[in-house]
C-alpha cells in the first residue's frame, strides 16, 4: 500500500514537472529555402525552419536573479560531445536529453511564476498566419573589398586608369588630421546578428516537426534561429 502511495506521489510530481510551456522567443534550425503554391496558385518562396526540441533547465524570477526569463536547452548530440558544465547543468534540471546548445528568454513574473524545471517548451500558439520577427547570424564572406562590401560604384575600367575598385579618399590633410570612426573601408563582411521583422507564419507542421516562413531569414543552412512573437 505504502509503495503505491509513493509511486503515485511521484507520477504526480513528474507530471507537475512535465507540463508544456509556451514562450514568445524559441530557437529553431534553418533547413533551406524552397517555393510553394497556395489555394489561388501564387508562388510563394519559403523558409524551412525545423522545430527543435527544447526543454526548461531553469527559472529566473525577480526576487533570486533579479528579472524574470526562462533559461532552456536545445539541439541534442551524443553524450560524447557535450561539454561537462553542460552536463552538469542538464543533471541539475534532471533533463535527460543531451543538449548541446542553451539560451534563455525574458517572461513576464506570472509566466515564470507558472513555468517549471524539466517542462517542454511547445508551439502550439505559432499559427499559420501570425507575424514573428527573426534574429540570425548572416552567413560570413569574408575580407571583402568596398565596391562588394557596401557597393561603391569604382571608377572607369578602361586602360589607363589608376582607380578600379580602390577606397577612394578617406580624410582632408591636416584637418581634421585623423580618419573619422565608422568610416567605410574593406574588411570583413557577414557572419553578424541580423534580425529581420514582419516575417508571415505560412504553415507549421508539428507532427512533422517543421514550419514555413514567407520570405527569407539570416543565417546559413543548418544554423540556429530565434524566432519570436511579433
Amino acid at each position: 500500500m505504502g509503495d503505491a502511495v509513493e509511486e503515485g506521489m511521484s507520477q504526480e510530481n513528474h507530471d507537475t514537472t512535465t507540463v508544456d510551456v509556451d514562450l514568445n522567443s524559441v530557437m529553431m534550425k534553418k533547413v533551406g529555402m524552397t517555393r510553394i503554391f497556395d489555394t489561388n496558385g501564387n508562388h510563394q518562396p519559403v523558409t524551412v525552419l525545423a522545430l527543435e526540441e527544447a526543454r526548461v533547465l531553469q527559472v529566473k524570477t525577480l526576487d533570486n536573479d533579479g528579472y524574470s526569463s526562462i533559461k532552456f536547452g536545445y539541439s541534442t548530440k551524443r553524450p560524447k560531445l557535450i561539454n561537462d558544465p553542460i552536463k552538469g547543468e542538464l543533471k541539475k534540471a534532471s533533463v535527460e536529453e543531451m543538449f548541446s546548445k542553451m539560451t534563455e528568454t525574458r517572461v513576464s513574473a506570472d509566466e515564470a511564476a507558472s513555468a517549471s524545471v524539466g517542462a517542454k517548451v511547445t508551439f502550439e500558439n505559432l499559427q499559420p498566419g501570425k507575424i514573428v520577427h527573426i534574429t540570425g547570424i548572416t552567413k560570413g564572406k569574408g575580407f571583402a573589398g568596398v565596391v562588394k562590401k557596401y557597393g561603391f560604384a569604382g571608377g572607369p575600367m578602361s586602360h589607363g586608369s589608376k582607380f578600379h575598385r580602390t577606397t577612394g579618399s578617406i580624410g582632408n590633410r591636416a584637418t581634421p588630421g585623423r580618419v573619422w570612426k565608422g568610416k567605410k573601408m574593406p574588411g570583413h563582411m557577414g557572419a553578424k546578428k541580423q534580425t529581420v521583422k514582419n516575417l508571415q507564419i505560412l504553415e507549421v507542421n508539428i507532427e512533422k516537426g517543421y514550419m514555413l516562413i514567407k520570405g527569407s531569414v539570416p543565417g546559413s543552412k543548418n544554423s540556429f534561429v530565434r524566432v519570436t512573437k511579433a
